[in-house]
């Protein structure tokens, strides 16, 4: 593609996140390239700046810059691979629910859900090597961090992930963790309200809590938490109820109250436990 074109949203892409879209239509495209294409403004949506997690709606225009990949027809020269016999048992045993829509997965801590650098082996990469036998690759409509294990919804059509991702937009979809947390939280249930920014450390990418004297330094972030069972004072198992869905949240909102979440070593929960 040597010069910028625009292509429409339609109906079944209703509701995905622009980096979703560029990944369905664009699959040769490095995830990085597109959120610099992103970060420069050369990728745009009915003329305007966007982000890489902006919903799209349906009738939109995607401005869809000179791409440095072989895009034309990518779909069909690109080879669709296959889950090798390990990652295959991986995934069977992550299910919980399968039906017609939809994927309910058991993810394990430490892995992660879409790969990055080093990483290689993640769920989507999972989803992709399904395409061939599914006819269609399974989506991702949320995600959990690396060292999070949970619940993961995978819808098995872009349609069908495209109503899920509204929910999730919508904050529709109720979502409930657990977790041991040090010390004993007072009162015993409360609302964390303090906004994320997110910065670049030796041990990698987190979040801290956004100052207020610096414009758009961080984004809103809202916990609700609840002090399930304690051990005295040392160790409390807590739910979390997120409201908003940033990366860290409940596990930066825990420390910042004093109560990290325990054996995160990104957030305080390994200080003063014994080594090995």
């Amino acid at each position: 593609m040597s010069a910028p074109h625009h292509q429409e949203v339609t109906a079944e892409e209703d509701g995905l996140r622009l980096d979703r879209w560029f990944r369905l239509h664009y699959p040769a495209l490095p995830h990085a390239l597109l959120n610099k294409l992103v970060r420069k403004g050369q990728v745009r949506v009915d003329g305007g700046r966007a982000k890489t997690n902006t919903r799209l709606e349906r009738g939109q225009t995607v401005r869809v810059p000179p791409l440095d990949v072989k895009d034309d027809n990518v779909r069909e020269n690109v080879s669709k691979p296959s889950l090798s016999k390990a990652d295959r048992r991986l995934f069977q045993d992550m299910v919980l629910h399968e039906d017609a829509d939809i994927f309910v997965l058991n993810k394990p801590a430490g892995l992660a859900v879409q790969g990055g650098s080093r990483t290689v082996r993640h769920i989507d990469g999972l989803l992709m090597g399904l395409e061939r036998e599914l006819g269609e690759r399974p989506r991702l409509v949320h995600r959990l961090d690396r060292d999070t294990s949970g619940v993961l919804v995978v819808a098995k059509r872009r349609s069908v992930a495209a109503k899920l991702g509204k929910l999730f937009a919508t904050r529709s979809v109720r979502k409930i963790y657990w977790a041991a947390v040090k010390g004993l939280p007072k009162p015993a249930q409360g609302r964390v309200d303090k906004s994320l920014a997110k910065i670049q450390t030796q041990d990698g990418e987190r979040v801290r809590e956004a100052q207020s004297n610096h414009k758009d330094d961080g984004r809103s972030a809202v916990t609700y938490y609840s002090v399930v069972d304690r051990a005295g004072s040392k160790l409390s198992w807590v739910s979390l109820k997120p409201v908003t869905g940033r990366q860290h949240q409940l596990r930066a909102h825990m420390a910042m109250i004093g109560h990290p979440i325990l054996g995160d070593g990104k957030y305080g929960g390994l200080d003063g436990l014994p080594a090995g």
